[in-house]
């Protein structure tokens, strides 16, 4: 979540503050740029404020006309009511930071400290333990030529230092080492990868930034520091591309293929989806000894309105004056950028004890987490070579599962011959679609080369695998399109099953996640041409079914060279 102390949102028009966000975020209502009241269908229950690192505070400062800031030649245009000269602004910036060119007079550190100081104070005077946690963090934002490589970074405790921002370096690596240091002074904190989708297949490159294969430290060192990735958000879902899954029949949901702010397309999908980097991180186990990409899947919504934009029927933008109403959203430019594709998406689930900093941050650590595009589905993951004795018909299922087996994020651990059975269960938002299916992904590495499959493991009642396809028929499509409806009629509240690998074997390596399917919903570009009173764009998808990632399970076999 971003406020008007980034850079960018500050250019959209943005003008919340961090207490109008958590604000917000706990339920209460906040206005958007075109003027429209907008407020959560139910509050969350944690939030980061994860403002620009660069120049934090700068843009919002050239209003002070007592500070020397104002009298920057950028300042009187972006005092302007002209968007035109705010949106060249706007280019003059993000131009200079993909050439790794700092703008030169507005990185002042009072204002840097100040802001800094009132994002701490905001994060703890709205932290309320057992109802609404908050989290200080920052957003690194490196993007060489376009690049997307950004980083949220966020911490656990009341206290952090000041933020590790792009200029100080372009290089990940130089992230990670002051994230180390920062460790070493008593912080704990963690970062988290986003858009990889439009990194132009960089972030998850096998080489490290000067180009060198990546070594045994380096591959420990980002293990180490980024054990989450962001699979979801407003800027396109980062699972995996139809060009890297093509046996998926739902790998095409909601891509961006295009870099941020740039008329240039992605070229490059390999190394900038999750399930291509599981399967990467399979292979550097294989041949350096550290999977630097066993991340466990998170969502978010990188909303830089202070705004949660997670619903599609309620979806009000993610930048402000250039998407903040239906009749500008469907004009589709964004600084060359077709805002049409960008998502009402996404939220992150954590399995924890308490609603609190030391809980939550403790899920994140160990990776007991899921992400959903939206719908506040939930998912449990557990294997174990003992499982097939569980039932859910028994109460205290999930706390035998816990003993007796391993949960998402985990490792598991296998003595003897026995295969892994796998517990998989899902909850449907009481808010949103009934269940469409779960899918098993798995990801494994035979002979050191890496392969996918993605079974369907349980699904809505009336349904049978097709014999000559071999896949799950259709739930069905209940959407009324000109009417932005849907009904409930098909699908499931709940769906559960015990499930055992057909195909496993102990001396491959591999990766297991859930994929959660919702029954087809209107999407928000149909609600807005429902508002506007006109059909929806030919070339966008009517209907979505939204879903939900849970992070993964590893098995690593004894067969390593």
């Amino acid at each position: 979540m971003h406020t008007s102390l980034s850079l960018d949102a500050y250019l959209f028009g943005i003008r919340v503050t961090p207490d109008d966000a958590y604000n917000f975020a706990k339920g209460r209502p906040l206005t958007n740029t075109s003027g429209r009241i907008l407020k959560l269908h139910r509050p969350l229950d944690f939030l980061a404020i994860t403002d620009h690192a660069e120049y934090l505070g700068s843009l919002d400062r050239m209003n002070d006309l007592h500070h020397p800031i104002s009298k920057h030649p950028m300042a009187e245009r972006l005092r302007s009511n002209n968007s035109d000269m705010r949106r060249q602004a706007y280019i003059d910036f993000t131009s200079a930071g993909r050439a790794g060119r700092p703008v030169q007079g507005i990185a002042y550190e009072d204002i840097q400290s100040d802001s800094w100081a009132k994002i701490v104070s905001a994060a703890n005077r709205h932290y309320e333990p057992g109802v609404f946690t908050t989290f200080i963090g920052f957003e690194w934002s490196a993007a060489p030529a376009g690049r997307n490589l950004h980083r949220n970074v966020i911490f656990k405790g009341d206290a952090a230092p000041l933020p590790f921002s792009r200029i100080n370096s372009l290089r990940p690596e130089h992230l990670w080492e002051w994230m180390d240091k920062t460790r070493s002074q008593g912080f704990s904190l963690l970062a988290i990868p986003h858009n990889s989708n439009i990194s132009n297949g960089l972030m998850f490159d096998t080489r490290d930034s000067w180009g060198e294969p990546l070594s045994l430290d380096r591959a420990e060192q980002r293990r180490r520091n980024e054990p989450l990735l962001e699979v979801t958000q407003v800027k396109g879902t980062s699972e995996t591309h139809p060009s890297l899954s093509p046996e998926d029949e739902f790998a095409n949901f909601e891509l961006i293929e295009q870099l941020v702010g740039m008329s240039a397309p992605v070229t490059t999908f390999a190394g900038g989806y999750a399930r291509d980097a599981l399967r990467r991180g399979l292979e550097l186990q294989y041949t350096v000894g550290v999977n630097p990409f066993s991340f466990g899947l998170v969502g978010a919504t990188d909303s830089h309105t202070g705004i949660v934009t997670d619903r599609e029927d309620s979806y009000s933008g993610k930048i402000g004056e250039a998407d903040g109403s239906p009749e500008i959203r469907l004009q589709k430019s964004w600084f060359e950028m077709d805002v049409r594709r960008f998502s009402a998406s996404g939220l992150t689930g954590v399995w924890a004890e308490s609603n609190n900093r030391d809980s939550i941050f403790s899920a994140l650590e160990r990776k007991e987490t899921w992400a959903t595009t939206g719908p506040r589905i939930l998912v449990r993951l557990f294997a174990g070579t003992d499982l097939d004795r569980l039932s859910f018909d028994d109460p205290s299922w999930v706390q035998k599962a816990y003993r007796q087996g391993t949960a998402m994020g985990g490792e598991l651990k296998i003595n003897g011959t026995k295969a892994p059975v796998f517990i998989a269960w899902a909850l449907k938002d009481p808010n949103s679609a009934n269940l469409d299916r779960i899918q098993m992904v798995k990801g494994w590495l035979e002979n050191g080369i890496t392969k996918e499959k993605v079974f369907d493991i349980a699904w809505s009642s009336g349904r049978s695998i097709d014999t000559k396809s071999g896949r799950l028929l259709p739930v069905g499509n209940t959407v009324n399109v000109r009417r932005a409806e849907y009904s409930n009629e098909i699908g499931a509240a709940e769906l559960s099953t015990v499930w055992q690998d057909p195909d496993f074997n102990h001396d491959q390596s591999a990766f297991y996640y859930l994929r959660v399917l919702e029954i087809p919903t209107p999407r928000w570009s149909t609600f807005d041409a429902k508002e506007l009173g006109i059909l929806p764009p030919d070339d966008l998808p009517a209907t979505i079914q939204e879903r939900a990632f849970s992070s993964p399970i590893w098995y690593s076999s004894a067969s390593k060279r």
